[in-house]
């Protein structure tokens, strides 16, 4: 698998967080992209490696211990898939399996983070948490989904309060501060908001005449 290619359209509506941080943070990425061609490093160990990183953050959270988890998270794994993207393009290695494969791999880890602050909480004996990480596992997964569906349409769907960026956020935040419950309070609501936002606007796009 070769690596993703982001759309033009990307900066616009739901993409304007990533652009923003990204544009922000280009006098980091370019010179690790640059270490990385260096190394001679692929875009696909690159991101394979940041998510493995996302699962052991995610064991380590699950058990206990929340604080390394989020900082294995938002200082390491987050910055190798920030990394990927231009690695890929400075390589000349984008496909668009590559985009599919990373987007995948994306689901994967968001996934093993809520499992693991899901069994972090089943520890505690902490039922109202447990059900909490599971909305909020399916809200991330329906933000996805519907965009996904929505564009295999024809439509064009990337509105919505919370992107991707924003529930990493959320998390590397919450994490790193020490307050899950508060994390997967917040990713609860604002990721099933999106999806619900995404919903309706499908239907206005359908909805309009021919």
């Amino acid at each position: 698998m070769a690596h993703r290619r982001r759309p033009a359209s990307f900066r616009y509506t739901n993409g304007l967080m990533e652009t923003f941080a990204r544009a922000r943070l280009k006098w980091l990425l370019d010179p690790a992209v640059a270490i990385a061609v260096r190394l001679k490093l692929s875009p696909n160990f690159v991101t394979v490696l940041g998510f493995l990183l996302n699962v052991a953050a995610g064991a380590l959270i699950g058990f206990g211990y929340v604080v390394p988890g989020g900082l294995v998270m938002t200082f390491i794994a987050m910055p190798l898939d920030a990394v990927d993207g231009g690695l890929a393009r400075a390589t000349g290695r984008q496909t668009r399996f590559g985009a599919f494969s990373d987007s995948v791999l994306d689901r994967f880890a968001e996934g093993a983070l809520l499992a693991g602050l899901a069994a972090l909480f089943a520890q505690r004996g902490d039922l109202l948490m447990i059900i909490a990480s599971f909305v909020a596992l399916n809200g991330s997964f329906m933000v996805s989904y519907t965009r996904a569906r929505a564009e295999g349409l024809g439509i064009e769907c990337k509105v919505g309060i919370f992107s991707r960026f924003g529930r990493y956020l959320v998390l590397a935040v919450g994490l790193c501060l020490n307050f899950p419950e508060v994390t997967v309070a917040a990713l609860a609501v604002l990721t099933n908001i999106t999806a619900i936002q995404r919903i309706v606007h499908v239907h206005a796009q359908l909805s309009k005449p021919a």
